[in-house]
């Protein structure tokens, strides 16, 4: 079934959209890379540790591939919507724990006197997630997705979080302090937050797949 005049022009714009989006968030993080590099002081092994980078880069890929489906045809695959979906509790999540556990935290030891870019964090903690939230809610052309595929969107961040606690049991360094059992909290605090995160995690995957359900129809009915 082909899609409205009007999604089609709006699918095209928007899968331009994505694409732009995609080379910013690139940009951001090679500016990152490029910056700590210049000043000695880029860990790979770190750097490439954090959830937010992680992500980052699976948004790249995402937004890439969004962009090119949207360009070249009038409906986004199953497999490119789960995806899609996975991608804005990843942000949500990475927006409210940055913005409200994290900016401001002074840095660490080895990095002390180091003052990162500015726009590429902007962009990765604020920005980009709002507008990758936004491409989800009035993108049109979306597989209509069932409740029970927000369960896709635990895989990563889980895998992530196991990954982080036996990296820092070997080697004493976390990528986030409320990861470290060595904190005021111990180990309770840790499983705490991590319960927290998770509970958002999976609210913000119901919310999304339930959003892009809705809007299927609304679309349906317009089209």
């Amino acid at each position: 079934m082909n899609i409205a005049p009007w999604a089609f022009t709006t699918r095209r714009i928007v899968g331009v959209a994505r694409i732009v989006l995609a080379i910013g968030i690139f940009a951001a993080v090679a500016t990152q890379v490029g910056d700590r590099m210049a000043n000695n002081l880029f860990r790979p092994g770190e750097y490439f540790a954090f959830f937010t980078i992680h992500t980052a880069l699976m948004f790249v890929v995402i937004l890439i591939a969004a962009g090119i489906v949207s360009l070249r045809t009038d409906r986004d695959t199953r497999l490119l919507t789960i995806m899609r979906m996975m991608a804005v509790p990843y942000a949500i999540v990475t927006a409210l724990v940055y913005n409200f556990m994290l900016r401001g935290l002074p840095l660490s030891a080895v990095d002390a006197g180091y003052e990162w870019p500015v726009w590429p964090d902007e962009l990765l903690h604020v920005w980009a997630p709002i507008l990758l939230v936004l491409d989800w809610v009035f993108s049109v052309g979306r597989y209509p997705l069932r409740l029970r595929d927000l369960w896709w969107a635990l895989i990563f961040p889980l895998a992530w979080v196991a990954f982080s606690i036996v990296r820092g049991l070997a080697t004493g360094w976390w990528p986030y302090p409320f990861l470290d059992p060595n904190g005021s909290l111990g180990w309770p605090g840790v499983i705490g937050y991590i319960i927290g995160i998770a509970g958002a995690m999976t609210l913000f995957a119901y919310l999304t797949v339930l959003v892009g359900r809705i809007w299927v129809r609304i679309q349906a009915r317009r089209a």
